[in-house]
């Protein structure tokens, strides 16, 4: 029970924030997290935060690099933090959906949420994915081509989610 929602990164961020929503509108618990950027007025670098959607704490998850960087600016340490909090709740019996912003590289590497995936899809729960077009091969080496294709429609990831947690 594994969808893939496949956007741009932008849009990604939007539509999973939203089925984020109306997964708890409809009365699940939704673990995970969701991506949110921030402008900032004296670097041209946004500020990425990961909100959990069990507590509703907002971690940190890019660092300052300073205005010129041209590397990743992801702060492992933040992500390991919010991981953590996600997966604290799915081994809880919190949650009866997992959305997870992005596969990205982190979970290509072995890290990031890769793990917390493989807790929710062992308990027996729907998870729903973002995924960026140049990860797909990432993405398919980890799910082995498993997991169903879903079109970036807030409306109907959450009905296909909701339609596998009942």
């Amino acid at each position: 029970m594994l969808g893939v929602v496949l956007a741009a990164d932008g849009d990604l961020d939007a539509v999973m924030a939203m089925v984020a929503d109306r997964l708890a509108a409809s009365g699940l618990r939704v673990a995970g997290a969701v991506q949110v950027n921030t402008d900032r007025p004296d670097n041209p670098k946004c500020h990425m935060d990961l909100h959990i959607l069990t507590g509703g704490e907002v971690i940190r998850i890019s660092q300052n690099l300073g205005p010129m960087a041209r590397g990743c600016r992801l702060d492992p340490a933040g992500l390991e933090q919010a991981v953590g909090q996600v997966e604290a709740g799915l081994v809880a019996g919190d949650a009866d959906v997992l959305v997870v912003n992005k596969f990205g590289k982190a979970e290509a590497e072995g890290r990031g949420f890769r793990q917390a995936i493989g807790v929710a899809l062992g308990l027996g729960l729907p998870v729903v994915i973002g995924l960026r077009p140049g990860m797909q091969g990432d993405f398919d080496a980890f799910t082995g081509g498993t997991a169903e294709v879903l079109f970036p429609d807030p409306v109907a990831v959450a009905g296909w989610a909701l339609a596998r947690a009942r």
